[in-house]
């Protein structure tokens, strides 16, 4: 009887199930975010969240402990630098698996594993969507260039203005002093 037996087999030998979990929770935590099927997120899930405790803890034995589940080291500092400070403050919960239907080969139902809060975006793939994501981000470029454009021409306006404010604060002056001159020459005549 399976009464309490946690965990799925996956139609797989010991060791080769554990390569899978050690291959899928690296690739989540380098891209966080993998397409898969939903029994393998599932169980990929189980141990990402413990790593991402792991690395809240931040000691020597905690990365240690990671560090036999992760296989690249540069995936093991981000885990440890960026990840566990992310959700530091977070007390679980910190992955989501999002259901995308079947796949088209053998009908298996897909998944998305993604890390929650998350600062990775999807990818693009359709021609149209990514034309679209071009033309906003030409529009966006045009309107920052426009709006930098008007403010150095501000600028430019303030600076002229600012420059021929003394001269005719000068132009002013010698007009008050051409009139003293003709109010004294009118009191002496």
């Amino acid at each position: 009887m399976r009464h309490n037996v946690s965990g799925r087999k996956l139609n797989r030998t010991t060791a080769h199930r554990k390569m899978l979990y050690r291959n899928l929770v690296t690739s989540l935590i380098k891209h966080e975010r993998i397409q898969t099927t939903v029994p393998k997120a599932k169980e990929a899930r189980s141990v990402a969240e413990k790593l991402i405790t792991y690395a809240k803890r931040g000691d020597l034995h905690a990365r240690r402990i990671a560090a036999r589940k992760i296989t690249e080291p540069a995936v093991l500092a981000k885990l440890f630098e960026e990840i566990g400070p992310r959700y530091a403050e977070r007390p679980g919960g910190y992955t989501r698996i999002l259901r995308m239907g079947p796949r088209k080969g053998d009908n298996a139902e897909m998944a998305i594993l993604e890390l929650v809060d998350g600062t990775a975006r999807p990818t693009v793939k359709d021609s149209l969507k990514r034309k679209r994501a071009r033309k906003i981000m030409v529009a966006e470029e045009k309107a920052e260039a426009k709006a930098a454009l008007i403010e150095e021409a501000e600028e430019r306006a303030e600076a002229a203005a600012d420059a021929e404010a003394p001269e005719a604060d000068a132009d002013a002056a010698a007009e008050d002093q051409d009139e003293t001159e003709t109010d004294k020459d009118d009191a002496g005549a």
